[in-house]
């Protein structure tokens, strides 16, 4: 489901695979090839939130972002099911584990890999 938040339309590459139970909220930027799975929340509420290329968001993710930071999710990168991302950015090729939490102001390098249920840290950098 697209829906429009203040004036904010989701835009979503052609290609996408938008699953029929996922929601995308506001300013959204999903770019090519990306999938949504069933139950996905992507919040573009506050801030600005972009998917890019090829990457695939999981059953039950929620994705937001905060009058501070926006979310940016790079190229290729996994997020395992029931992961939580708020205000943060991933590089191209990371891998979010299952049912973990990336806070607000967190930066993950390139090829990063967070552990299932792990928990990265406000402001956290990792490279």
């Amino acid at each position: 489901m697209l829906l429009k938040f203040k004036g904010h339309h989701p835009q979503i590459a052609p290609d996408v695979f938008l699953a029929p139970t996922a929601t995308v909220i506001g300013d959204v930027i999903v770019g090519a090839r990306a999938n949504l799975w069933f139950g996905a929340v992507l919040r573009g509420d506050l801030n600005q939130l972009r998917v890019g290329a090829r990457s695939s968001v999981q059953d039950n993710c929620v994705l937001h972002t905060n009058t501070s930071a926006p979310t940016v999710v790079g190229d290729d990168v996994i997020i395992g099911h029931g992961a939580v991302l708020e205000g943060c950015t991933i590089a191209p090729g990371c891998l979010i584990g299952m049912n973990a939490t990336v806070l607000s102001g967190a930066q993950l390098g390139p090829g990063c890999i967070v552990a299932a249920g792990a928990v990265v840290r406000e402001g956290a950098i990792i490279r």
